[in-house]
This record gives structure tokens, sequence and C-alpha cells, in this order.
């Protein structure tokens, strides 16, 4: 990874957001598209601006849905063109499907990854889904 072990990244802020909810929230892709209501409702919770009834009913949380969505943002010309250091900002845009890594992994790569995981996470409560 460009700036360190993922790792180290995903269990730091982990452990952070265990230790200080307040101050730190885990937010996982499969969450957001499992349900991005939600999820933009904890968001908006956390950062102290909770929705209020009429703007629930107004349909705000639904435009930004759309405004936040990955087709959305991965059409935006800074997405297609820019770059973020070494990185070609079009590299961080797939299909934006929850599973899609299995198109990208063999079996025995997916294997090895399962047993670096267990190693790295080992009992913090962190649990990415890799399973095939």
């Amino acid at each position: 990874m460009g700036f360190g072990p993922f790792w180290d990244h995903a269990l730091g802020y982990w452990k952070e957001s265990l230790e200080r909810p307040h101050k730190v929230l885990f937010l996982m892709y499969e969450d957001l598209k499992e349900d991005i209501t939600l999820q933009i409702k904890r968001l908006a919770e956390f950062m102290g601006v909770p929705f209020s009834l009429e703007e629930e009913r107004k349909g705000v949380i639904e435009e930004i849905s759309k405004l936040c969505s990955f087709n959305n943002l991965r059409e935006l010309e800074v997405n297609k063109s820019g770059s973020l250091l070494q990185f070609e900002n079009k590299t961080f845009f797939r299909r934006g499907e929850v599973g899609d890594w299995v198109n990208h992994l063999t079996s025995e790569m997916v294997q090895r990854l399962n047993k670096i995981m267990e190693e790295k996470l080992d009992n913090s409560g962190l649990t990415f889904k890799t399973s095939l």
C-alpha cells in the first residue's frame, strides 16, 4: 500500500473507534451498500447534526445518497483525470460492487489473504468478508 500496511491503518482506526466512539466513526463499504440511508443517518448523528423529521420527509437523505453514490463520484472529471500523489484517481474506482474482488483474486490468493488477516487482526473484533 502506498502509505504503509493496510492492516496497520485499518486496525488503528478500528481500535480508536472502539476506545473513542464519539471521536472516530468506523464505516465499512459493505455496510454503506447494504443500507445507505441508515449509514447516512449514523454519520449525521456522529457529526452532531442529525436529520429532522422534515428533512427526512423532504428526501434530503435520498438526495445526499444520490450525490455521494459510487456512479456519481466516478463520473466527476476530477476522478477521471486527477491524481493523488503517484496514483491516478481513476484507479480508486472499479465497479463499486461488494464482492467484486472475486473477479481479481484466485482462490489461492483468498486463502493466503484469509491467513494474513487472521494474523494481523487476531482477537480485534474487526473482520472482513473474504470467503469464497
